[in-house]
């Protein structure tokens, strides 16, 4: 069975996704291993990728998304890194892999991922929720359950399709819904690519709910999920092998809401521990942090995210200003301090 696993992001999360696919390779060195990249390199940074962990790259703009330019602009890095999820999964199910999986580039394996292969035989999505056992203490479900509830119950750090039947249906219809709909918009139902899943085992036969503590460990779920490492230096949570972790939010936010909920749980702070030095010995300073090259327009000034949703919510704007990074000329920036919106620098 041929296996494509990706992951998408821009240079500034090249660090992470280093290490999740030196993972992927550690385990699954015949998989066929593709970097998504909404980006280009900086200035002064030397990308080659024979020198990756990652068998090759797949830039955003290569997938045929129409109006690329106008439609990049309308979303900020975060939405539109995972909106490029959808296009990028529904394309591979045409291609000769019989399963695709997706995982964020801040996840990182500890075991192998076989056991997603075996239940790829006879369910066709799976996917896993942020939570699998209900909270008790009030302060979990504040900030555990109740998160849940605004960003979407399951975490698409992860999802596996088989490229055919409702793999390839589920694959279709989250590229129809991302194209159109993948913002960081709350108040209107939509938390980027997630809260679309949350319809999932509605829509679709053959979805499958993986409730193995051992996948997708965060620090949303380590209220209820327990390590522990045996004598052979097997890590297990809750019992379970330990397969992949998903280190989200990287620094102090990311140490807080671990502490907390950790506690004297320690096997998580070495696990923790082990993450940051793969990451740090990985790391190219010449690499600007929150590097991203398309958060400014095409003369060097920032774009807010105002503008960015005003453009998308007016489709006069999108036809009169087709490119709208493009200054020269005039352009949407021009408009935009034409109008009073924008103070020129």
């Amino acid at each position: 069975m041929k296996v494509l696993v990706y992951s998408s992001f821009t240079f500034s999360y090249l660090n992470r996704a280093r290490v999740l696919f030196k993972t992927l390779k550690k385990f699954h060195p015949s998989w066929d291993l593709v970097a998504l990249i909404t980006d280009e390199p900086p200035s002064g940074f030397q990308f080659d990728v024979r020198k990756e962990p990652f068998d090759r790259v797949v830039y955003a703009q290569d997938l045929g998304i129409e109006n690329f330019k106008s439609w990049l602009f309308r979303h900020d890095v975060i939405e539109v890194c995972t909106a490029v999820k959808g296009p990028f999964i529904h394309q591979a199910c045409s291609g000769d892999a019989d399963v695709v999986m997706y995982l964020d580039p801040d996840t990182a394996l500890l075991a192998p991922l076989d056991p997603l292969i075996d239940l790829l035989q006879t369910d066709e999505v799976l996917l896993t929720p942020h939570l699998i056992d209900p909270n008790e203490d009030r302060a979990a479900i504040l900030d555990n359950d109740l998160s849940a509830s605004r960003t979407g119950i399951f975490n698409l750090g992860f999802v596996a399709v088989r490229t055919q039947g409702e793999g390839a249906r589920f694959a279709k219809w989250w590229n129809d819904r991302l194209l159109q709909f993948c913002f960081d918009d709350m108040p209107r139902g939509l938390f980027v690519d997630q809260r679309w899943c949350d319809h999932v085992p509605a829509l679709f036969d053959k979805v499958k709910v993986v409730r193995d503590p051992g996948y997708n460990v965060a620090s949303w779920n380590l209220s209820t999920r327990k390590l522990a490492v045996g004598k052979d230096g097997a890590i297990t949570v809750n019992g379970a092998v330990l397969r992949f972790w998903h280190f989200t939010k990287l620094g102090p936010t990311g140490d807080i809401m671990t502490k907390r909920y950790a506690g004297d749980n320690y096997p998580v702070y070495e696990v923790w521990r082990w993450y940051k030095s793969e990451i740090a010995e990985v790391t190219d300073p010449k690499i600007p942090e929150r590097y991203w090259a398309y958060d400014h327009y095409d003369d060097g000034s920032k774009i807010a995210k105002p503008h960015r949703v005003l453009y998308r919510e007016r489709t006069d704007l999108q036809e009169a200003f087709p490119n709208p990074f493009s200054t020269k000329g005039g352009g949407y920036q021009a408009w935009l301090i034409a109008e009073g919106l924008l103070t020129h620098g």
